[in-house]
């Protein structure tokens, strides 16, 4: 660690590049691989055609049947990315294969071990997270063409058809859409190092036209997403084990641990986007939501995570807001946390939409007699938290970072 003594006028400018984040693709992994080196291609086999293995239930006995490969024919770290997509869509497949009902405890070794030494490499937990659903799993159908839904695809899929590939790919254009708004953080927090007002205050109406935009992104899953099919096929393959009542235990790595491990699902709490904007705003969370963020920053790359604890370091927005008494940049922060309230509350919408009333939905539709076990996951986001509650409470703790002009 460096001396925090040093004085502010050395210290280095901030900047993307240290962080591994790409100019033009924000979080997202440029151009990721489709394909591993040959001695990989038992499981590319696999990956290819996860979704009917999976949904003609024959995942298990293929992934039984599987050599144990070693990781070291993984060369550079966009093959070791695609590993780890690869491993955990079959890990997950494998696990649910049968349902919430049903799953699998024990992840055999031959997908334990190269899963969990690949992740080690990586900095990643050893389950499918945001990092592999989203940020390496897109690639442009024709790469001279537009960043649209139209030209973009999935490199691996799952159950779900066309709402799997429109849930997928939405989120990879919120990522793109966030990379404005990650260049304009960079900005301002180099302009208030500088102390340049008119270059923070740029940076801020970028802040807020960047928020704007993910909000209206974001609004394309309604286009592209039914909710019955994210609420009945695709939502369980989202789901971890941990706070998970379908398997309280955990999951068994076998040749890993003799004690099952507990892994959080993957969640848009996963993403890097939020988490950074938050912290350039000033914005503090209940301690209970605070500890569920921090905890999901450890399912994010390495560097993207050192990111969000740079902007935490970095001198404070607020103060330097309220200090400088000049109201166009006192506007301009609140501006931001209301755009930024209201992409909240969009998103609340959305969720309700796919969860709750997908979910009241199911369950007119289920057959009460025999009456099974309470559908755990009902309430729950695929993270593991009571959704709505959470979303409503990240969302108040925002609107209550508006600053009040004094005098």
């Amino acid at each position: 660690m460096e001396p925090q003594s040093q004085d502010l006028k050395t210290t280095p400018s901030l900047s993307l590049e240290r962080f591994h984040i790409s100019e033009d693709y924000g979080f997202l992994l440029p151009n990721p691989l489709k394909e591993l080196p040959d001695h990989y291609r038992p499981w590319m086999e696999i990956a290819n055609k996860l979704s009917h293995l999976i949904e003609s239930h024959q995942l298990r006995a293929q992934v039984n049947k599987m050599p144990l490969l070693n990781c070291q024919f993984l060369k550079s770290y966009r093959q070791r990315r695609l590993a780890h997509l690869v491993l955990s869509f079959i890990s997950t497949g494998y696990v649910w294969q049968e349902g919430e009902r049903e799953p699998e405890e024990v992840l055999p070794r031959n997908l334990a071990l190269p899963f969990v030494e690949v992740s080690k490499n990586l900095g990643l937990p050893p389950i499918l997270a945001h990092s592999d659903l989203v940020l390496t799993n897109w690639t442009m159908r024709n790469p001279e063409g537009p960043m649209d839904i139209r030209n973009l695809d999935t490199v691996v899929s799952l159950p779900g058809g066309e709402s799997l590939r429109g849930f997928i790919l939405v989120t990879v254009l919120v990522e793109k859409a966030a990379v404005p708004g990650i260049k304009a953080l960079v900005q301002a927090v180099n302009a208030i190092l500088q102390c340049s007002q008119d270059s923070l205050l740029q940076a801020l109406q970028r802040l807020r036209l960047c928020i704007q935009d993910i909000t209206r992104t974001l609004g394309q899953m309604h286009d592209y997403v039914d909710p019955d099919v994210f609420y009945t096929v695709i939502r369980i393959f989202l789901s971890g084990w941990r706070d998970n009542p379908a398997m309280p235990a955990g999951l068994t790595y076998e040749g890993v641990s003799k004690e099952p491990l507990k892994y959080s699902g993957g969640s848009a709490a996963q993403s890097t986007v939020l988490h950074a904007f938050d912290e350039f705003l000033g914005i503090r969370h209940s301690q209970e939501n605070a500890d569920f963020l921090h905890r999901m920053r450890d399912y994010m790359p390495p560097s993207h995570k050192a990111f969000i604890e740079e902007i935490h370091s970095a001198p404070s927005l607020r103060d330097h807001v309220l200090s400088s008494g000049n109201d166009q940049l006192l506007t301009a922060y609140n501006q931001c946390t209301e755009a930024l309230a209201e992409l909240r509350s969009y998103h609340l919408t959305i969720v309700a939409k796919y969860l709750i009333t997908a979910a009241a939905k199911a369950k007119d539709k289920r057959p009460s007699h025999p009456p099974g076990p309470p559908q755990a996951l009902e309430q729950r986001g695929t993270g593991g938290t009571s959704v709505l509650r959470f979303l409503k409470s990240v969302r108040d703790k925002t609107l209550e970072a508006i600053l009040y002009q004094h005098g």
